[in-house]
């Protein structure tokens, strides 16, 4: 779960593109077949998370999926593109590197290690609150998003407080689900921030540098749980390093290329409806392949924030 956005994209997750580069968009079919690239992988990921920390510490594993995966996509950027592509200044790396640190360690990083007790169907729930907080950090800055905007996130907040009810009746840990909306939060935060800081200019070597930074990040508070003490990588499951090296490739790769692929080619309320299909895709998964219960708080809490979420984008999104 990186192109910059223009001030007013609430949810895209990742930095780059530049806003003259979404004008005259064209939806084809290879628009449909990245977008359901979008859907699909980018929703599994909460399954794929909650399986490697089945036997894989938490900050660890995170920081091994994104160093492998920023390793990788650098060394495919400097293939495709040239040595040219990765050159930034040192302000534009100190800036993906802060928005990487805040994505990455203190927003997938918080939900890796929320996944050990909470569900993936509901962690991905959570997640989905994300577009509400940026409008919330936009209107502090002064910016003034529409009154739908504010009904959306309203209603999204309703959501989560239906949604914290499985940690306040104990069937999961309510500090698991504070972690993840925590990790909402910072999530926010980096990629609101990504919008107003000086970033490189291509795509592709923003998200390899946040990824590296990211998952260099994510290896301190590792040190400091003390995650490595004990740790034996012949006890790591066999369906650990299954889920691992997917999200290393078709996580951390192949959906941001379709991703970034996307900002460029397609309309922006078109890509934008990830934020609410990623979630639904999750819940079905955690369910089928994990057994996870649907419970009526996960069941009506994510059906509303999904709804405030569709009022964002959809409001957000005209144009």
């Amino acid at each position: 779960m990186s192109p910059r956005k223009a001030p007013t994209d609430t949810t895209a997750p990742v930095v780059g593109i530049p806003p003259q580069a979404r004008t005259a968009p064209r939806v084809s079919g290879a628009v449909w077949v990245a977008l359901a690239i979008v859907y699909v992988l980018w929703g599994s990921t909460y399954l794929g998370i909650r399986i490697v920390v089945e036997s894989m510490p938490p900050f660890l594993s995170a920081g091994a999926r994104f160093i492998v995966a920023g390793l990788l996509l650098t060394a495919l950027v400097a293939w495709r593109q040239g040595l040219v592509a990765l050159r930034v200044t040192r302000r534009q790396l100190a800036s993906a590197a802060t928005v990487g640190l805040l994505l990455l360690v203190g927003g997938n990083g918080l939900v890796v290690l929320a996944e050990t007790s909470v569900p993936s169907g509901l962690a991905a729930l959570l997640v989905a609150a994300v577009p509400m907080w940026v409008v919330l950090l936009r209107a502090g800055s002064g910016d003034r998003p529409p009154l739908w905007t504010f009904a959306g996130v309203l209603l999204g907040l309703a959501g989560l407080v239906v949604l914290t009810v499985p940690g306040l009746s104990g069937e999961v840990k309510l500090a698991g689900v504070l972690t993840v909306i925590a990790g909402t939060v910072l999530w926010s935060l980096g990629s609101f921030a990504s919008s107003k800081i000086p970033m490189p200019a291509n795509p592709f070597a923003t998200s390899a540098y946040e990824m590296l930074a990211g998952g260099l990040g994510c290896l301190v508070p590792a040190l400091v749980r003390g995650e490595h003490h004990g740790f034996d990588m012949a006890e790591i499951s066999t369906r650990s390093w299954i889920a691992l090296a997917y999200l290393i490739v078709f996580g951390s790769l192949v959906a941001f290329t379709a991703y970034a692929w996307l900002l460029h080619t397609a309309p922006l309320s078109l890509v934008s409806t990830y934020a609410y299909v990623n979630p639904v895709v999750a819940v079905v998964l955690g369910a089928l392949i994990l057994n996870e219960r649907l419970t009526w708080p996960i069941t009506l809490g994510g059906a509303i924030v999904v709804a405030g979420v569709c009022v964002i984008v959809s409001t957000e999104r005209r144009d």
